[in-house]
């Protein structure tokens, strides 16, 4: 078993992508939901991990910060982020927790001929999910990542764990102008709502920028629909979910797989 750990779990949509992959190709795994409470997390995942057969979990909201305190190792990517998504169990029973969010956006953006490394990007947004992206653009070398927030402490404290792990790289903690840069990436709430702000001024877009969504509520999003506009090429929110499972399943050794095949057996619609 995957535990698919988190509360409430009314909105899990991961075991009707994962299960159906995993008997197509006749795989002795099933991802299952657990509600657990924050209050109950630490107690809840040593017990959890305790069923012999519990081989790793899937690991959403609330839990995500926690995790890092709990595992007994945390990758690199999980510490820039400061919260992991995903636990492996090893062979001596130690947990090794790693952080998936922004691999999905990493592999997307390559499958669709962005060069990353080398690259300026400007990330608007560095909470839980701006934040591994940064950690896993940075691990594909990026030359220069500029971060922005309203909460400048949260920007702050991203560029000083990534300057930690990826000294040579230049990292700012700037405007939300998307001017100059080779990729501009939303990784804010905004575009939830179509009454919502714009992240940043589309008209100061070049139209060889490359502009990434993490908003999934909707394909287009109308920041994605002004970045259209200008000619630029894109990413949708969705691409980030379905680029992400392959890396989960090669971090849990069940091999790897690709979006396409992964949106032609899932039970859900996008």
């Amino acid at each position: 078993m995957i535990a698919h750990i988190g509360y409430p779990t009314e909105a899990f949509k991961a075991p009707l992508i994962y299960n159906p992959w995993f008997e197509k190709h006749g795989i002795d795994a099933l991802v299952v939901p657990m509600g657990v409470k924050a209050e109950d997390y630490p107690v809840s995942l040593r017990q959890i991990f305790k069923f012999s057969n519990v081989h790793g979990a899937l690991i959403t909201m609330p839990h995500k910060v926690t995790t890092i305190s709990l595992a007994d190792e945390v990758s690199i990517t999980a510490r820039i982020a400061g919260a992991a998504n995903a636990l492996l169990k090893r062979p001596d029973g130690t947990l090794l927790a790693d952080q998936f969010d922004g691999a999905g956006y990493a592999r997307g953006v390559a499958r669709k001929g962005f060069k990353t490394k080398g690259s300026k990007i400007l990330i608007v947004g560095t909470g839980g999910v701006g934040s591994p992206i940064a950690a896993s653009l940075a691990a594909d070398g990026a030359a220069s990542i500029s971060l922005f927030d309203l909460n400048t402490a949260a920007a702050e404290g991203l560029a000083s764990r990534l300057k930690q792990y990826y000294p040579d790289m230049e990292v700012k903690v700037t405007s939300n102008d998307p001017a100059g840069y080779d990729m501009v990436v939303n990784a804010t709430p905004l575009g939830m709502k179509d009454t919502d702000p714009l992240p940043f001024d589309p008209e100061r877009l070049a139209p060889s920028t490359f502009v990434g969504e993490v908003v999934m509520k909707q394909e287009i999003t109308p920041m994605l629909r002004a970045a259209i506009a200008r000619g630029c090429k894109y990413q949708v929110g969705t691409d980030m979910l379905f680029e992400m499972i392959p890396a989960y399943l090669e971090f849990f050794g069940f091999g790897t797989t690709t979006p396409a095949e992964l949106r032609e057996v899932a039970r859900i619609a996008y």
